[in-house]
């Protein structure tokens, strides 16, 4: 038997080169140039003829002409999965869901089956379980699945056979990692199984108007493991995140054509799956008993939802020439930035000390929002003097020392009163036009002000 031709395809751009090289000449990035087997040329065809007359049957039209409607949504009963789908799931719509082993993605997505298939018809394609033990699970968690098919099938062929003739509202393909097409000669997982399997069940979602939910495998850094193109083909990607060791779970929206990116939705891992947390904030915030330094509560946005954080700093004496400056969930280069506009414009001077940031709750802050409350943490617990625990403070800082107005500022004050919290230090072009009743606004357009008022409270 001939031996079997070799090419190697970028996992980032998806070319394909005769020969290995430590730079892709496609997208010039390093270490993606991966081993795969060639493709016979007969495979290309099939292309062609899936696509002839395509060009005879289409036809111009004028966008002015398209009737701009707003898109159908399904509800899938889990407010926090609908909010990061952004409202629902939609026909025809193709979502990628990546996350650590053992982190809930199935789980979740056999609740969201066993509600759906009660008014609609549901098939969960397994590929990396045998029916049995997807029974276990549903008997484990109390679920009601006796509405739901199961297809115990890693054959691509079959599996869009049996799409094809039973016509679902939705279908979880549990993994598309495990999942290989017979045109192929290359194992289940490589780079090309993987694209051509994304690219057939996405064609037959947009044709048959079935919603069609992919879970994908990450590796070690994060990144769902494939090729790029796979995030490309499909509508929506979602990120499952959380600790092992810890029982809340984070998922995050970081593409849908849909709805907003961004968003947020949080659960708690229970012996009977998982559940909504209704209120995120207490995850993020600590309880002190009494009063402590270097600790300030901040509102975040993430996505169209107000979160409150706690901003933890500790300022002590260096002992060595190189003061650290360590962050944890913060960038740490911006926390550098703005040392030096504390010392250029409040005269701190923090050269000779250790500076700690902390995000309580693991969480991670891209957003210049919590400058303000990073600084009046930092003051806190140089100064070893508590601020109000009932302030909330946000506002960007620049390098001239203003306080910049931030977007949402009513959504995070009005967050911040439902919370309990009395007292605002915010910019003044987010200060309310008329004064509310639960919470006091002070409004501020430098960081010298800022700290005044702080000094005179």
């Amino acid at each position: 038997m001939a031996k079997a031709k070799s090419v190697y395809i970028c996992t980032e751009c998806g070319i394909s080169e005769p020969k290995w090289q430590g730079q892709c000449p496609g997208c010039m990035a390093w270490n993606t140039l991966v081993e795969s087997v060639a493709e016979p040329t007969s495979n290309t065809n099939r292309y062609a003829k899936q696509f002839d007359g395509l060009a005879e049957s289409s036809t111009l039209q004028k966008l002015s002409a398209v009737e701009a409607a707003d898109v159908a949504r399904q509800p899938t009963s889990i407010t926090e999965f609908d909010r990061v789908l952004g409202g629902g799931l939609v026909e025809g719509g193709v979502i990628l869901i990546g996350g650590d082993p053992g982190i809930g993605k199935s789980t979740l997505l056999l609740q969201v089956l066993c509600h759906l298939g009660k008014s609609s018809q549901a098939i969960y394609v397994t590929g990396e379980e045998s029916p049995q033990q997807v029974a276990m699970r549903a008997k484990r968690l109390g679920l009601d699945a006796s509405d739901i098919e199961l297809l115990a099938e890693i054959n691509l062929e079959k599996i869009l056979a049996t799409l094809q003739s039973n016509k679902p509202k939705i279908a979880v393909i549990d993994s598309i990692q495990t999942i290989y097409s017979e045109e192929l000669q290359s194992a289940p997982g490589a780079v090309a199984q993987v694209r051509e399997c994304s690219a057939q069940l996405t064609r037959i979602a947009k044709q048959l108007g079935i919603t069609v939910i992919l879970v994908g495998h990450v590796t070690k850094e994060g990144a769902l493991a494939g090729p790029r193109v796979l995030e490309h083909i499909v509508d929506t990607v979602l990120y499952f995140e959380g600790d092992q060791s810890s029982s809340f779970r984070l998922i995050r929206a970081f593409k849908n054509r849909f709805g907003a990116v961004n968003e947020l939705g949080v659960f708690a891992m229970t012996e009977k799956g998982l559940r909504e947390v209704a209120n995120p904030s207490a995850l993020f915030l600590s309880h002190h008993e009494t009063a402590v330094s270097g600790s300030c509560i901040t509102v975040t946005m993430e996505g169209t939802r107000p979160l409150l954080i706690e901003i933890q700093a500790l300022v002590d004496e260096s002992h060595s020439p190189s003061p650290k400056r360590l962050s944890v969930g913060l960038e740490q280069n911006r926390i550098a930035m703005l040392l030096a506009v504390l010392h250029r414009h409040a005269g701190v001077a923090c050269f000779d000390q250790d500076v700690f940031i902390n995000a309580v709750g693991g969480v991670k802050i891209s957003e210049p929002a919590t400058d303000l409350a990073v600084l009046l943490s930092i003051i806190s617990s140089f100064k070893n003097k508590p601020l109000d625990s009932k302030l909330i403070v946000f506002g960007e800082v620049g390098l001239a020392g203003e306080v910049r107005p931030v977007q949402g500022g009513l959504v995070r004050l009005k967050e911040a009163e439902k919370l309990g919290f009395t007292k605002a230090i915010v910019p003044k072009a987010n200060a309310p036009k008329k004064p509310s009743k639960g919470i006091e606004v002070v409004a501020v357009d430098r960081l010298e002000q800022a700290l005044n008022h702080l000094r005179n409270g």
